[in-house]
């Protein structure tokens, strides 16, 4: 038996404003929320991407909603195949890891678990053959994450000199603006 939310789902389309309309919704009923993380990390599911889709634009109101979720979250980065939800979740990411390091009482409080799967998916998704919006995001991410672990700024800047002439206009002008601040 299909959920209400599930039922929703499955008449959301790509239309930014279709989207924005179960994402208010969903902000209006925070008691969706919980069904909404689970259903974008049920890969055979077959609104996960829309899910994920919806997750994105929830975040930007109402991030510290993820705080309880985030063992769940960021343990099942890893499981995502599709590019349709890899791409919101990527951004949500981020999201979450410049609250992380915001650190002020506002802020989503990651544990090095957590972080430690964040930058995991991120070098994934780096290196791997996803498009590059995910890319755009994991860079950044992982810029971020290397102002606090040593290791991950040398590896980033390896991999985007390396990778350089390969991509899109978008991808280099990331890659430009991440190397500036590296160096």
């Amino acid at each position: 038996m299909s959920s209400e939310l599930q039922n929703k789902l499955n008449y959301v389309t790509a239309f930014r404003e279709n989207r924005l309309m179960l994402a208010q919704e969903i902000l209006e009923n925070k008691a969706l929320f919980s069904k909404l993380i689970n259903i974008c990390f049920s890969p055979f599911d077959k609104n996960s991407h829309k899910a994920c889709w919806i997750l994105e634009f929830v975040s930007y109101e109402e991030l510290l909603w993820l705080q309880p979720h985030l063992d769940f979250f960021f343990c099942n980065l890893k499981n995502l195949k599709d590019e349709s939800a890899i791409r919101p979740v990527a951004k949500v990411t981020q999201l979450l890891v410049k609250s992380h390091y915001k650190k002020d009482e506002n802020g989503i409080i990651l544990s090095e678990e957590n972080l430690q799967n964040c930058i995991e998916a991120s070098f994934d998704w780096l290196i791997n053959d996803i498009k590059v919006a995910t890319k755009a995001y994991s860079i950044r991410t992982l810029y971020i994450l290397g102002n606090h672990y040593d290791w991950i700024h040398p590896e980033l800047k390896i991999i985007l000199d390396k990778d350089y002439g390969d991509h899109s206009p978008a991808y280099k002008a990331v890659a430009r603006e991440v190397l500036k601040k590296i160096k």
